[in-house]
């Protein structure tokens, strides 16, 4: 989870020429869909589905904060509150899918909480 916000971090540094433009609101919604998954994986192991869930988004939601404004100190990129948003929609798809999939799996026989 920690070497993927680098990764993140690491995409933001790209100086903004450097970015295609066709491809950014894709890659917003994957990157934090990711770390949404590995959120709320790693909360998932002691807390409810519902809070590791939720922690998992509020989470992700801050560090997107956070990375916007590292883009404002990179050439040619700005922070966007348009990204942030979809930073947090990823963020909530990637927590929603993992935490469904173990209720999913729960179903077929492994311990319910």
């Amino acid at each position: 989870m920690v070497a993927w916000a680098a990764v993140i971090f690491a995409f933001s540094a790209v100086p903004g020429s450097h970015v295609p433009g066709r491809i950014g609101p894709l890659a917003h919604v994957l990157e934090y869909a990711a770390l949404g998954a590995l959120l709320y994986s790693a909360l998932r192991l002691d807390t409810t589905r519902k809070r590791a869930l939720v922690l998992a988004v509020i989470i992700a939601s801050c560090y997107a904060v956070t990375d916007e404004f590292h883009q404002a100190f990179v050439p040619m990129r700005v922070p966007d509150p348009v990204d942030w948003a979809l930073d947090t929609a990823g963020a909530m798809a990637g927590a929603l899918a993992v935490a469904s999939l173990e209720r999913t799996t729960t179903k077929c026989g492994a311990q319910p909480d």
